[in-house]
């Protein structure tokens, strides 16, 4: 009779567990009511909107550019005006602006400046780089935002399904409790379902405490308030997958990494600063005119017998450098800067390479890793089932079945954490081959 008795609790217990496990498993978790419904596209949107780190490196890119602005400016027709008065004895002669005027109009414009020509290359060079800066922290936005939501998306799926299990094990622990005061078990069974319990507890507080963390970070970059709730559509999640072969990652990698252009704008920057260098060896030519308007108050009829309160001047200013050592100097700066802008371009290069090449590889196991956690999953899954028909049938005990499921929880557990694991290192290969925004955005 006892033996008849254990085994309709046993059957009571299988069944409230399998139907507690199969909506755990099967059924999507619930919509938080009032929630916004957030799609992946919908968070990398509002995170390019949004982005802090995105909004700072524009801002810079338009510096860059008003730096290459300024030198250019020395290169354009630059007109000046002014007045003032100064008193004079003896010769009149202002230090570092001429004779005294009334009224002055000064012009220049350089000409030929190799050094100065040489800098604004370079700054233009220099802008072009801080412009691919923002491509490259606009992609890393992009995968951040993914690689939250992936993550965040994961860690509410194993929330519900320990949710589940709590519920179980409590059904566990009351079904125990209620045969130890029985006498039909011993407390030591009682003891281990509670650790159990609490052991599912301990897993569901920290993935709660995760979900938080997640949920916050998500909301700094899609700049969703806190007073509005967000559910995630983790059934719209674009696919990660791509049928591109190692060789092709790599050169897409070697064409489209950020830090090689960067690289090659430095270089490039260099170059027109060496060639600069190389040229200021010549003459310089400024063109100059002014127009002034000279007073009378100054003593010039005591010195000039012929004094013209008008006076125009135009022509062209030539500097021959006769002898600059500072010259030799810049040309030797320039050449040591260049050279290593080419050895960092190389071994950039090269690293991108291996990246690349690593990249490769950690997919290729990454994937084989889920594959193995996935036949792992449904080999747990099986062999609860197959337990489950044995107690049914007085072939198997209730610590069994327990431990079976709690099995299969950690199988759900271990899957979920390869799959996370193979679409993060599929985000790093869709960056690094520039087809990023491809996947997300459109």
């Amino acid at each position: 009779m006892n033996r008849v008795l254990r085994h309709a609790w046993a059957l009571v217990l299988v069944v409230c567990a399998s139907a507690v496990a199969t909506i755990a498993q099967e059924t999507p978790a619930p919509a938080i009511p009032g929630a916004k419904k957030l799609s992946m596209r919908e968070a990398v949107t509002l995170a390019l909107q949004n982005s802090r780190d995105l909004r700072l490196a524009r801002v810079q890119y338009n510096v860059a550019l008003s730096a290459a602005g300024v030198d250019r400016a020395a290169f354009l027709r630059n007109l000046y005006t002014g007045a003032g008065y100064v008193y004079t004895y003896g010769f009149p002669s202002v230090p570092g602006s001429g004779p005294p005027a009334v009224f002055q109009l000064s012009y220049t414009e350089s000409i030929f400046d190799p050094l100065l020509k040489g800098q604004q290359h370079a700054d233009e060079d220099r802008a072009r780089s801080q412009k691919i800066e923002v491509d490259r922290i606009r992609d890393d936005v992009m995968a951040r935002t993914a690689s939250l939501y992936l993550e965040l998306t994961e860690v509410r799926h194993l929330i519900d399904l320990m949710s589940n299990d709590r519920a179980a094990a409590d059904k566990i622990l009351e079904i125990t409790k209620a045969r130890v005061a029985a006498n039909q078990e011993l407390p030591i069974e009682e003891t281990r379902s509670e650790l159990t319990s609490a052991r599912i507890q301990e897993r569901l507080i920290k993935l709660q405490d995760r979900s938080d963390a997640l949920s916050q970070q998500l909301r700094d970059l899609t700049g969703i308030p806190d007073s509005q709730s967000f559910d995630l559509e983790s059934e719209e999640a674009p696919s990660f997958a791509t049928d591109l072969q190692s060789n092709q990652i790599s050169e897409l990698a070697l064409q489209n990494d950020a830090g090689i252009k960067e690289a090659e704008d430095e270089r490039s920057a260099r170059e027109h600063l060496l060639r600069a260098a190389h040229l200021s060896y010549w003459p310089t030519v400024e063109g100059v005119a002014q127009y002034s308007v000279f007073s009378k108050f100054n003593n010039y009829a005591l010195y000039y017998q012929h004094f013209s309160r008008n006076n125009f001047n135009i022509g062209v200013e030539i500097t021959i450098p006769l002898f600059a050592a500072k010259t030799g100097a810049n040309v030797n700066f320039a050449k040591d800067q260049f050279n290593e802008a080419e050895v960092v371009l190389s071994n950039k290069r090269a690293q991108v390479r291996l990246e690349s090449s690593q990249q490769s590889r950690e997919v290729r196991e990454l994937e084989a890793t889920k594959e193995v956690a996935r036949l792992d999953l449904k080999l747990a899954q099986q062999t609860l089932e197959v337990a489950q028909a044995k107690m049914e049938d007085g072939k198997a005990t209730l610590k069994e079945v327990e431990q079976d499921r709690l099995d299969e929880s950690d199988k759900w557990m271990a899957y979920l954490d390869a799959n996370l694991a193979w679409e993060r290192a599929q985000l790093k290969v869709l960056q690094s081959t520039g087809q990023l925004a491809k996947v997300l955005l459109q």
